[in-house]
């Protein structure tokens, strides 16, 4: 379906055009025209499928016919990434339009304090914060909602795994009862059922693809020692000179420093992102990965969620997420909407059984490979054993005692 045929204003359309949109997504076909009808919504789809066109879209649709003053929409959101990813999407969509937006959010300098306030003041027509910082403002006191129209909570569940729950109820304790609310969330768990009869009224509902990845990822996993995985991660980036844009996910801030230099090139630029980056830092990072002045990102899962990063060829998992959640949100990165791309898990012996559960999530079993011969050896698929508590694993060892390189691992089957 395209956009046209959703009954969205002609100005947004030529936006939409010019942004190199096509067709709808499953998510925006279904979600768009129950916004148009002014229905509250709790829609559950996966990273990748396009929930922030399906939200914004109809809101601008409205703001561009029918105009406003004040706040007209307020999108809450966990991270400040997030929050600046959105707010671009918006200016891209409101290009041919006179609306504003602004993202408001923590960790930047009085300069941006004063911009996010005087935005405020004067009643930009879209909001885009996290909650933390949208209740700093609230507190000065210039911050008008009485011409709030629509709120939106978007990685619903990601806010309430940070802890946000208190800090969205005294938000909208502060909103205006008449009001459409959209509850956005890649999961679906009781505390987001909780929130929704919290905040909603008679919602509709949408589930697209719940906790599944996108078609177009190829996935696939080595059997890995932890000594041999940077010489892997290494061979893998030098098979694919075509790939220009490669994300490697690691669990801890010290291996994002430990990865970056062992994967320093004088070929290519290889960066890391993690907390320990000032705000100002990791955006720079972040631009310069998003131009493909940087071919290598190394990066925690502050990047996991909700960071629009077009045409990734290829993300590196070093190891093996302990929610399954993560693993489908980290490998959404790359084969964004209808495009395609490969995903690369490192498994050694004591993350097997996550493996083993991410398989029964998905519903589907991963191919898995033996490290290359001249990288070393590999262990044996063997969930079972990396679930017990008294398991030791032998990579700290070069690779003793593990399986053999080839074998029973490299059918991609795993017994269970």
């Amino acid at each position: 379906m395209k956009f046209d045929e959703l009954g969205l204003n002609e100005s947004l359309i030529e936006a939409i055009d010019y942004m190199g949109f096509q067709k709808a997504t499953p998510i925006q076909q279904q979600a768009i025209p129950k916004i148009l009808n002014d229905k509250d919504l709790i829609a559950c789809a996966q990273t990748g499928t396009g929930k922030t066109a399906a939200f914004i879209l109809p809101i601008i649709h409205r703001l561009m016919k029918d105009g406003n003053a004040g706040i007209n929409t307020v999108v809450i959101v966990p991270t400040r990434e997030l929050a600046i990813q959105i707010d671009q999407q918006i200016q891209g969509f409101t290009y041919f339009s006179n609306l504003e937006s602004i993202a408001v959010y923590g960790g930047g300098d009085g300069d941006d304090w004063d911009e996010q306030r005087k935005a405020l003041d004067r009643g930009a027509d879209i909001v885009v914060a996290t909650p933390g910082k949208f209740i700093a403002h609230l507190n000065m006191g210039y911050m008008k909602l009485e011409a709030v129209r629509h709120v939106i909570l978007d990685e619903a569940d990601r806010m309430l795994d940070i802890g946000f729950y208190d800090d969205i109820l005294r938000i909208f304790s502060y909103l205006p009862k008449k009001r459409q609310t959209l509850l956005f969330s890649a999961t679906m768990p009781k505390k987001i059922r909780d929130l929704s009869n919290e905040i909603l009224t008679d919602p509709d509902e949408i589930t697209i693809a719940i906790s599944k990845p996108a078609e177009g990822v190829l996935q696939a996993v080595y059997l890995s020692y932890d000594p041999l995985k940077v010489k892997l991660i290494k061979r893998l980036i030098d098979d694919k000179p075509n790939y220009k844009s490669i994300l490697v996910f690691s669990s801890t801030k010290r291996e994002v420093n430990d990865i970056v230099r062992a994967l320093k090139n004088k070929e290519f630029k290889v960066e890391g992102i993690s907390s320990d980056l000032e705000q100002r830092e990791r955006e720079e990072v972040l631009m310069r990965f998003k131009s493909r002045e940087t071919r290598v990102l190394v990066a925690t899962d502050v990047l996991s969620r909700g960071i629009d990063i077009k045409d990734i060829n290829l993300v590196i998992n070093y190891n093996v997420p302990g929610d399954a959640e993560d693993y489908v949100h980290r490998i959404g990165r790359t084969a964004r909407a209808e495009t395609t791309g490969v995903a690369i898990t490192l498994v050694n012996e004591e993350d097997m059984y996550k493996l083993l559960r991410i398989e029964r999530l998905m519903e589907r079993e991963v191919m898995k490979l033996p490290v290359p011969p001249e990288i070393g050896e590999s262990p044996e698929w063997n969930p079972n054993a990396g679930s017990k508590k008294n398991f030791r694993g032998k990579g700290g060892r070069g690779g003793k005692g593990g399986g053999r390189s080839g074998g029973k691992s490299r059918g991609g089957k795993p017994k269970r």
